[in-house]
């Protein structure tokens, strides 16, 4: 096993887990962070991430990305920065893995609608529903509920994207129950987790784009750092037709993007002294980020994928009719709650946890369930359908 940097979570230090004194010693000689992210991934909300969208709703074809295939992407990337950090890479996996683990169908459509829905009980934000998730509704073993997961995982995922000032509901009744320290900022694993996962999405998110025809190349490479490498990859293999050029472009993208966080991250833990993990929470400052100018050409890049992809109006149409989808199944069964599966059916205490127990049914759905259950209650969907 690599050493691990003094400012690296140690899985010996872990703050430990909710519910003391489960572990079982026979289950293999695991760390806990290494069961973490074991449990995250025999989990049901992991292997429900294959049938939920990432941008396309209902894809035409097998090669786009979905929820699992990108989580799996971002655990690639952020185990390599980790590596050369000498961070945690079971830690920094396991982070990666979950932070999506919370959306419900249809991605950020999906969200919209919930969280419009569930005005009235607080709303729902897709990153609360992570930790509600992992904490409560998740309940795979016999002595308590959610997964049990340490106090570093937990924390890395409530504010791997920084601070959390105020948190939403869930989020916050994770936070009474466990406290997670939610104003300062969390260790240098979830901090990686968070960029590989703008690292992903960035780079991915051009190949799904360009296959479905939404950008040409020409139009990408009007961005400067693009057409530099671009001229770069043309060079290295003069002749070859652009198409299968195009994935080297992406992975040197990637790889550019990766070195500079390196860089950046060395040099900025350097600046600030700090030498335990500890000490990167009382940092008040993100350590892992990009430079200044790459973080300028990720806003660039960023840009061109909302102008040209996600607020495409191919792909708007498609997120109307799913916003609208998931306020006709909501309607649904807030109209008529004995229409939910009997193991749902708990008598709520109030009007706000009815609300909130409709949503936590209907954000566990994959897209293709929701399209058959608003087809067996309301009507037939103006969404593809998935089979």
């Amino acid at each position: 096993m690599r050493p691990l940097a003094p400012y690296a979570s140690d899985p010996a230090r872990s703050r430990g887990r909710l519910h003391a004194g489960t572990e079982s010693g026979s289950r293999g000689p695991r760390d806990a962070f290494q069961r973490d992210r074991d449990r995250i991934i025999h989990s049901v909300p992991f292997r429900r991430l294959r049938h939920k969208t990432q941008v396309f709703v209902a894809p035409d074809g097998d090669h786009f990305r979905v929820r699992l295939t990108h989580s799996l992407e971002v655990a690639q990337i952020g185990r390599t920065v980790a590596r050369a950090l000498g961070l945690n890479e079971d830690l920094t996996e396991a982070l990666c893995l979950a932070h999506d683990i919370g959306h419900p169908p249809f991605g950020h459509s999906g969200e919209d609608a919930l969280a419009a829905a569930m005005a009235g009980a607080g709303g729902f934000d897709h990153n609360g529903h992570t930790l509600r998730l992992l904490t409560r509704l998740e309940s795979a073993y016999p002595l308590h509920p959610g997964l049990n997961l340490s106090w570093e995982t937990l924390e890395g995922l409530a504010k791997h994207n920084g601070p959390v000032a105020a948190p939403g509901w869930a989020l916050a009744a994770t936070d009474s129950e466990f406290p997670l320290d939610l104003g300062t900022w969390p260790g240098l694993e979830a901090q990686v987790a968070a960029i590989a996962d703008d690292i992903a999405y960035d780079n991915h998110d051009i190949d799904d784009g360009l296959r479905a025809g939404l950008f040409t190349l020409d139009e990408l490479t009007e961005l400067p750092f693009v057409r530099h490498l671009w001229d770069a990859v043309r060079a290295r293999y003069p002749g070859v037709e652009n198409s299968r050029l195009v994935p080297e472009l992406i992975r040197d993208q990637i790889g550019h993007m990766v070195n500079d966080v390196l860089e950046e991250t060395r040099r900025r833990i350097a600046e600030a002294g700090v030498g335990t993990a500890d000490e990167v929470r009382g940092a008040g400052c993100q350590l892992v980020a990009f430079s200044a100018v790459t973080a300028e050409e990720e806003r660039a890049l960023k840009a061109f994928l909302y102008a040209r992809m996600y607020r495409s109006p191919q792909i708007l149409a498609i997120q109307a009719e799913a916003k609208s989808l998931l306020a006709g199944l909501f309607a649904a069964y807030r109209d008529a709650p004995d229409r939910l599966p009997a193991a749902w059916r708990v008598e709520p205490v109030d009007r706000i946890g009815h609300i909130r127990r409709i949503g936590d049914f209907i954000a566990g759905m994959t897209d293709r369930y929701a399209v058959a259950r608003y087809r067996e209650l309301v009507g037939e969907p103006a969404l593809p359908d998935l089979v």
